[in-house]
Parts: C-alpha cells; structure tokens; sequence
C-alpha cells in the first residue's frame, strides 16, 4: 500500500482532487487530499499571515501528525509551490514528489515571471476571477458536467504564496525521485519551465493531451499515472 497526499492549486480545495482520490484508494492506497489555509471551505481564514512558508508547513505538519512516512506527495499548479515547500521541511517522509502541471519556481523567481503575467496588486489580499464571471471563465477545459461541480467550488486564492519571489534554495539543493507531467493544451506553466524541472531533478518528464485541470478532465489518466508510482 502507498500513501499519496494531493495538494491542490489556485481557485481549487482538496475537492479537485476527488475523482482520482477515489480510484487510488479503490487500488488499496491511503489518500489525503487536504485543502490549504484560505482556500475553499477554509475560505472564511482567509488573512495576510498566509504565505508559500505556512501552506507548506500545513502539508509538512499533516505528515507529522498523521505519522505518513514514504508518502508520493503529488502537487498541481501552484500547489507545486506548496509541495516543494513541505518538502524541505519533511524530507525523511518522502519518497517521491510528482507535479501535475505544475509550477516549481528556482530560488529568486516569481509565477509571474514564469507564467509570463502581470504581478497581482500588492495590497492584493487574494486574486481570482469574480462571481460573475465565472460560469464563463472558470474551468474551461473540463467536462460541462464535471465543470458545473468546479465552478460552484471555485473560491479567491491567497496572493502572498504565489505573488512573493520564492526561497526554496534547500529544496533544489538536494537530490529527489521527481516526476513531471505537462499538459500540452494548458498554456500555462509553459513547457520550457516544466521541462526545466525535470531537467534539474533528474526526474520523469510525461506530456498529456489535456488542459490545465487533468484531475477532472481526465481522471483515468491521472491515476493510471500515479499508480505507477506506487
């Protein structure tokens, strides 16, 4: 039996990871899918104090506290973040990290600058489309059904962890059994980043042919991807 922990991106909660949590834990596995402070149904916590450090701590203190040991700590877009995060502070728990689409920013950058963007406003104290705007715009690369359960989810993200130039000199000063999968309809993180990552940890580099939210759209290749690891 393997024991997997998802971390969830921007606009997201542990909800995002549901469908492929459920075929993991059908094959025998432990599954945690926790929602980081400031998202979805912890929404209402929402405040400056949350930064990349405390998210990350969050994922390194559901480790410790639920004894986890070997864990295949899995992260999609800006949960990547969070992941290499809660890696530095949990090394001897680990025994692989992959990354969904996601982001994996060296020491000194900003998801800005990688994702080609805008910085969000500094007094900006979470970013993410309005309630309007959002049966528009919001998950457009899924399924209209599936996407209809998204978008009632879809919460504001805390800036502070997305926004900050990153410290993450520990992590990508050491050595890791890494694997990267790009979704090639999914503009952002580019290629070249994800690439990169692989690169620089002598990881796995997988392409699919999904958007940027493959743990809905495409549920059965995901987990299919992650038992492998197992």
């Amino acid at each position: 039996m393997a024991t997997y922990v998802l971390v969830h991106g921007s606009w997201q909660g542990g909800w995002i990871w549901k469908p492929v949590a459920a075929k993991l834990r059908a094959a025998g596995h432990e599954v945690y899918a926790p929602t980081l402070d400031g998202c979805a149904e912890r929404a209402h916590a929402l405040r400056e104090e949350i930064t990349l450090d405390s998210q990350g701590a969050e994922i390194a203190d559901l480790m410790f506290f639920e004894d986890l040991k070997n864990v295949i700590l899995v992260g999609t877009s800006s949960g990547g973040m969070v992941v290499l995060r809660a890696a530095e502070l949990a090394t001897d728990r680990i025994r692989r990290i992959a990354l969904i689409d996601a982001l994996a920013p060296m020491p000194g950058e900003t998801v800005a600058e990688i994702n080609g963007r805008a910085p969000q406003p500094a007094t900006s104290l979470a970013y993410g489309l309005p309630p309007d705007e959002r049966a528009e715009k919001a998950f457009t690369d899924i399924p209209p059904e599936m996407r209809a359960w998204a978008v009632q989810r879809y919460t504001l993200h805390p800036s502070a962890p997305t926004e900050a130039r990153v410290d993450l000199h520990e992590f990508w000063s050491r050595k890791w059994q890494v694997d990267v999968m790009k979704c090639l309809r999914a503009p952002n993180p580019p290629t070249v980043h994800q690439k990169r990552t692989a690169e620089k940890l002598g990881g796995t580099y997988t392409e699919l042919d999904a958007g940027h939210y493959p743990m809905l759209s495409h549920v059965d290749e995901v987990s299919a991807y992650l038992l492998k690891m197992a």
